[in-house]
């Protein structure tokens, strides 16, 4: 938040106070904002009109626009360079910041159940001065995360197999992602970003009198540097794109709620919305412009390869069967290093 408010005219919150030692006289880290003016976007935008929510779209995605242009050298999550790491752990960066570990869910084991089940840790964390450290740091999590072999039976769910149904996989990835970053398709779209991850509706406050004038963002914890692509099929839900129905009988497209006139209004204000945030990241942000063109099979591997435990080990051979009889449909060199048997 300290650095977005030094680097960009974003309005993020002042921090009035902060602690994260758990032994201050609170007994707990804590962290203490200035109010936020406005109201949540998710509570106003049913009352907006459509051109309002078009102009609120456009105003949002020029904060994204500040946001990627910043240059950093390396991957990796922001903090002060006061942090107390070894140097060579921290890239610095002007203005008293630095870059270290990532503290995200992605590389750590710290989602609901994950450290009373496994507790297993992750030593690469990060912060990775190149593309082929980062996706190593992917692959060791993927590792970290599969249990010790005492894992107790009713502990693992029925889906997610045996433990050594993921080591082959995972292995199998890391041999297919550095190929994959080998291509200029990806180096060209791996320049290092930092976006805010959760940018919803809920994490934005608007003006209650002009909704198209942002007051506030919140719920940044979560935003870290990391390659553009990785942001490639990320849309805020203020700009999805409406859900169709199949074709009516008169092959016109209708929206979801029958077509009823009002229903089909909103389809067109969704739709505006839409488009307005392709053509501004299309327009203005160059460096997601490339990842958002990049075909989705491209990318998968790199989505589901930390998670192997988590969505089964089914669903990153999926992938990588995927990948491999796409190989030369992507424009990649040579063979995939994955073949798969018919069986």
């Amino acid at each position: 938040m300290a650095y977005l408010r030094s680097h960009t005219t974003l309005p993020v919150p002042r921090i009035l106070g902060w602690s994260d030692d758990s032994s201050n006289h609170i007994g707990a880290e804590y962290i203490i904002k200035e109010h936020v003016a406005g109201v949540r976007l998710h509570e106003r935008w049913s009352t907006m009109a459509g051109q309002q929510h078009m102009l609120c779209v456009k105003a949002l995605s020029m904060m994204i626009k500040e946001m990627a242009a910043i240059a950093f050298p390396s991957y990796g999550r922001l903090y002060f360079s006061n942090a107390p790491i070894k140097p060579h752990l921290k890239p610095e960066l002007a203005d008293g910041f630095c870059l270290r570990p990532h503290r995200g869910a992605t590389s750590w084991n710290c989602n609901t159940d994950e450290a009373r089940i496994y507790g297993n840790s992750n030593h690469n964390r990060g912060p990775w001065l190149d593309l082929p450290n980062y996706c190593s740091g992917l692959i060791d999590t993927g590792f970290s995360r599969i249990p010790k072999a005492n894992i107790q039976t009713d502990k693992r769910l029925p889906y997610q197999g045996s433990i050594e149904e993921h080591t082959c996989p995972l292995n199998t990835s890391r041999e297919v992602i550095e190929r994959l970053i080998e291509s200029p398709l990806i180096q060209n779209t791996a320049s290092p970003t930092l976006l805010h991850a959760e940018l919803h509706k809920r994490n934005i406050y608007v003006s209650d009198e002009d909704p198209t004038l942002v007051t506030g963002l919140i719920d940044g914890q979560s935003t870290s540097v990391e390659p553009a692509f990785i942001y490639a099929n990320e849309t805020p839900d203020f700009a999805a794109h409406p859900d169709h129905v199949p074709l009516a009988d008169d092959g016109r497209e209708t929206p979801a709620g029958k077509g009823e006139i009002v229903e089909d209004k909103k389809y067109k204000d969704a739709l505006l919305c839409s488009q307005t945030f392709d053509v501004c990241m299309k327009g203005f942000v160059p460096k997601l412009r490339a990842a958002r063109a990049l075909d989705d099979m491209l990318l998968k591997p790199f989505r589901y390869c930390h998670s192997s435990w988590r969505d089964s080990a089914a669903a990153v051979r999926q992938e990588l069967i995927e990948v491999s009889k796409s190989w030369k449909e992507l424009g990649l060199a040579g063979s995939c290093p994955y073949l798969p048997t018919e069986e």
